[in-house]
């Protein structure tokens, strides 16, 4: 997927198409996270369409619930969730810093004459 050391740093176009790969492979992560929420909060939460859309939301940015869930299942999917979203958190961090982090290791150890 990215250039061997032995090969040249790519040019700023190149990168840049990367870093787009990048940040929509990102956003379609998100969306697909969010969507499991709002489907997970509307089905098995019993909220309206915009609660389920909000407490996702709020999950999946690190803040927490708004509404409180009422029986079990919703529950144990909210927690289910909230674990899902972290780790998802991190992941997407991870596809939105791995170019630059490459780019900069990459240029650290070109060899050149």
């Amino acid at each position: 997927m990215y250039e061997h050391r032995t090969h040249r740093l790519l040019n700023r176009a190149a990168f840049a198409i990367r870093i787009a790969s990048h940040t929509l492979v990102a956003l379609c992560v998100m969306a697909l996270a969010l969507g499991i929420g709002v489907l997970g909060y509307h089905y098995l939460g019993e909220l309206g369409w915009l609660d389920a859309l909000l407490n996702a939301s709020m999950i999946l940015g690190g803040m927490g619930p708004v509404d409180p869930l009422r029986n079990p299942v919703a529950k144990l999917f909210a927690a289910g969730y909230a674990l899902f979203s972290g780790l998802a958190f991190i992941g997407v961090a991870s596809l939105l810093v791995a170019p630059f982090a490459h780019r900069l290791m990459h240029s650290l150890h070109l060899d050149e004459p």
